[in-house]
C-alpha cells in the first residue's frame, strides 16, 4: 500500500530530523556560549559553529532519507524539511522568548547582522537538504 504525499505522512521523519539538528545545536550552542564566546566573541563563535552544524544537518538529512525509505514522492521529502524547519524555528523562539524571558523583538534585535544572515541561510539549507539528499528517490 502506497502512502500519499502530504504533511501527515512525514511527521515521524520530520520530527527525527528536527530532533537531531536541535539536539546538536543545543549542545554546540551551550559549548559556544560557555567556552568559545568569551575567547573570540559572539560573531566569530557563531560563524565557527556553522560548518559543524552544516555537517550535522547534512548527515541527519541523509540518515532520515535512508531510515524512512521508501519515499513515495519528492513532495514528502520537501514536506519533511518544511515541517522540521517549522519545529526548529518554533523551538528556537520558544527558548528565546519563554526560557530567556525576552520579547520576539529583543530576540531579533540581538542577532548579529553577519552571523544572523548566515544563520538564516542555514535554515534554508536545513529545510532543503532532505529533498536534495533524496534526489535519487523516484518521484
Amino acid at each position: 500500500m502506497t502512502r500519499s504525499a502530504g504533511p501527515w505522512n512525514v511527521l515521524a521523519p520530520a520530527a527525527a530530523y528536527f530532533a537531531i539538528a536541535f539536539g546538536a545545536g543545543f549542545l554546540l550552542g551551550t559549548l559556544r556560549v560557555l567556552v568559545i564566546v568569551p575567547r573570540i566573541g559572539e560573531r566569530f563563535a557563531e560563524l565557527a559553529e556553522m560548518p559543524v552544524m552544516f555537517g550535522v544537518i547534512f548527515w541527519a538529512a541523509g540518515f532520515v532519507v535512508r531510515r524512512f525509505a521508501p519515499w513515495p514522492s519528492r513532495a514528502d521529502l520537501a514536506w519533511t524539511g518544511a515541517i522540521a524547519l517549522a519545529l526548529l524555528v518554533g523551538a528556537e523562539l520558544l527558548l528565546s522568548v519563554v526560557v530567556q524571558d525576552r520579547s520576539l523583538g529583543e530576540y531579533l534585535a540581538s542577532r548579529d547582522p553577519v552571523s544572523g544572515t548566515v544563520y538564516l541561510l542555514m535554515l534554508v539549507v536545513f529545510a532543503g537538504l532532505p529533498a536534495w539528499r533524496g534526489r535519487r528517490v523516484r518521484a
